[in-house]
């Protein structure tokens, strides 16, 4: 499981405006949450389509992408 989130860190708008909100609303189902966790493998397939969205590498070197790959601490609840 890992978790992903919106990197608050990376201002870069152009991957949001060009469809990058619709793919992340739909992974997040409309709930109001600036992250969801997943397994690897879902995780993965969907940060493969996010890169495809132009502006997915616009951000600056500490923040390169608008969401990114957060651990998961051993004792959260999920």
């Amino acid at each position: 499981m890992v978790r992903l989130a919106i990197d608050f860190e990376n201002p870069a708008r152009e991957w949001w405006e060009s469809g990058g909100r619709d793919l992340w609303d739909a992974l997040i189902e409309g709930f109001d949450n600036n992250d969801v966790v997943l397994e690897q493998g879902l995780a993965d397939s969907w940060l493969s389509q996010a890169a495809t969205v132009a502006g997915w590498d616009s951000g600056p070197e500490w923040a390169p992408h608008p969401i990114c790959i957060k651990g998961i601490d051993e004792d959260e609840e999920l």
